[in-house]
């Protein structure tokens, strides 16, 4: 009898659980859809990106109809893939969440700046569906935004996580962002007047210089590795760049004209949690000038040989990168004055009561300081983001701070996690425009998702 009783109860509960189970609310759609309603381009080519809310677990096709205006295929632009039947047809792979094609202008042609090129996406293969987001319209010119809203992907691949794996560049003015990942570069050479080079805060980077100037001298026996650790309350400002983007005071100095005074630096490409990576993955460096650009010593720790790149400086840029993984020059940020905003993880600070130290956490904005973006921030106390108009700008004052928005903008702690919705900002990008802008969700307790944070933005004054 006792046996059946327990059967019984048995029963029972697992019922209950599955009755559970069956009342969890079910999935949004997921849905396919441009980044924006329109895009602008100068160069010979770009990148159009659909993505979907989620990733798919198999190949989903997608249908992207073409439509020029003034325009012919094949006579004054191509597209990759190839146009077949007016219509591109994609795929985003299993495991993914977007799927993309390049559009490039023909060599050599004459264009009055009035062509343009309209997309819709026309069908999206199950398990997706077609979202709101299907029209595009790319002028193939530099446009300005009149605004928009805009869902940056910081995922690149993986599931969703606060050290999102991607940082994004974004141009207020062309509505486009850029992904770029994190782990992909290590050290970023001033194209500007002065010398000066980064390390890859967004990896988690640390330095600290060696007193020798001879690179193949150098072995772990110089350091102790631990001493590299930076966040989790370990570390000093010292291993790590200026938070506020000032050159001035980068962890390796001036790259001076007088090769003797250059010194090697011991660097660990990748940490950020306290954590440094294994003596033979520990890169040990010296940089010297070469003409008007760089020349880069570099080798494993313990190497006794060592390898060189060269970096020659790009006026179109604020970096050069390299990868010392690669050898060799990687793509990381636009062209200067094709972005405004960088979000993502990086090495920022902290205080735990013993004064600042470095801490690395997500979801950081940056603005492009070296591109004199400037930025302000407006509690709606003082005027709503809806109100908000040209006649609103007399008085504010802007910062050129690259963290003037930084982790401002919202809570990551307690049980009100979320965009903090009591303010805005106000950017002020490289040709004098200036658009106010605000943080609409980023995690699942604002209706977002974590690495993937969505905004919008409208202008309020073009620039002359």
């Amino acid at each position: 009898m006792k046996k059946i009783v327990k059967s019984l109860l048995l029963v029972a509960f697992l019922g209950s659980f599955n009755a559970c189970n069956d009342d969890e609310p079910p999935l949004p759609d997921n849905v396919a859809g441009f980044e924006s309603a329109e895009k602008g381009f100068e160069g010979e080519e770009t990148e159009v990106k659909i993505t979907l809310s989620r990733a798919v677990d198999v190949a989903t096709p997608i249908s992207v109809s073409v439509t020029p205006t003034q325009l012919t295929y094949g006579n004054e632009f191509t597209t990759t893939p190839a146009v077949a039947n007016n219509a591109i047809a994609l795929s985003v792979p299993a495991g993914q969440s977007s799927a993309s094609f390049k559009v490039t202008k023909k060599a050599g042609i004459l264009l009055d700046g009035d062509e343009s090129i309209a997309f819709k996406i026309t069908s999206v293969g199950a398990p997706a569906l077609v979202g709101t987001a299907t029209d595009l319209k790319l002028s193939f010119k530099a446009i300005v935004s009149e605004g928009t809203s805009i869902q940056l992907n910081g995922i690149a691949g993986q599931e969703p996580g606060s050290s999102a794996a991607n940082s994004v560049f974004l141009d207020l003015s062309s509505n486009t962002q850029t992904a770029v990942l994190r782990d992909s570069w290590d050290l970023g050479f001033y194209s500007g007047a002065d010398f000066r080079v980064i390390i890859n805060g967004t990896n988690g980077a640390s330095a600290l210089a060696v007193n020798k100037s001879d690179i193949n001298a150098v072995t772990a026996a110089d350091i102790v590795a631990d001493s590299l650790a930076v966040g989790q309350g370990m570390g000093k400002l010292a291993l790590v760049d200026d938070a506020k983007g000032d050159l001035s005071k980068t962890v390796i100095k001036e790259i001076s004209a007088s090769d003797a005074d250059n010194k090697v630096y011991i660097l660990n490409r990748k940490g950020g949690s306290a954590t440094v990576l294994p003596a033979d993955q520990l890169y040990k460096i010296r940089i010297v000038r070469k003409g008007t650009g760089y020349s880069v010593q570099y080798a494993k720790l313990n190497e006794t040989t060592f390898k060189t790149v060269d970096v020659a400086k790009d006026a179109a840029s604020n970096f050069e990168d390299i990868s010392l993984e690669k050898g060799a020059a990687v793509d990381v940020e636009p062209a200067k004055d094709k972005w405004d905003l960088q979000w993502g993880y990086s090495m920022y600070y902290t205080n735990f009561g013993t004064g600042m130290i470095p801490y690395g956490f997500s979801d950081l904005v940056f603005t492009n300081r070296q591109a004199n973006v400037e930025a302000a921030e407006v509690l709606t106390t003082t005027a709503t983001y809806d109100a908000f108009a040209e006649s609103n700008l007399a008085g504010i004052t802007f910062s050129k701070d690259a963290d003037a928005i930084g982790s401002k903008w919202r809570i990551t702690s307690g049980g009100t996690v979320g965009v903090k919705t009591d303010r805005f900002y106000l950017i002020k990008d490289p040709a004098g425009n200036i658009y106010k802008l605000r943080f609409v969700s980023f995690h699942a307790n604002d209706g977002g998702e974590r690495g993937k944070p969505k905004l919008e933005y409208k202008l309020v004054k073009k620039g002359a």
